[in-house]
């Protein structure tokens, strides 16, 4: 009988459907947005992705636009 070792985090939601390779990039992509940043104005981690596109920082309140801003 299998034991249940593996990690699945955040793509645990899907069970086994969509294939792994999808659930590992995703998995990737989750872990990335959802982790502190670093502020471009006042270079403290701090800053959180709030929607696509639109990210603040905790620490001056700062609200800005950005693609994709990931500086760690």
């Amino acid at each position: 009988m299998p034991s249940k070792l593996k990690k699945t985090k955040s793509a645990g939601r899907f069970g086994a459907r969509y294939g792994k390779r999808v659930r590992v990039s995703l998995v990737a992509v989750e872990e990335k947005q959802r982790k502190k940043q670093k502020c471009p104005y006042c270079k403290k981690l701090g800053v959180k992705r709030l929607s696509k596109g639109i990210w603040q920082c905790n620490k001056c309140g700062k609200k800005f636009a950005s693609d994709i801003f990931y500086l760690n």
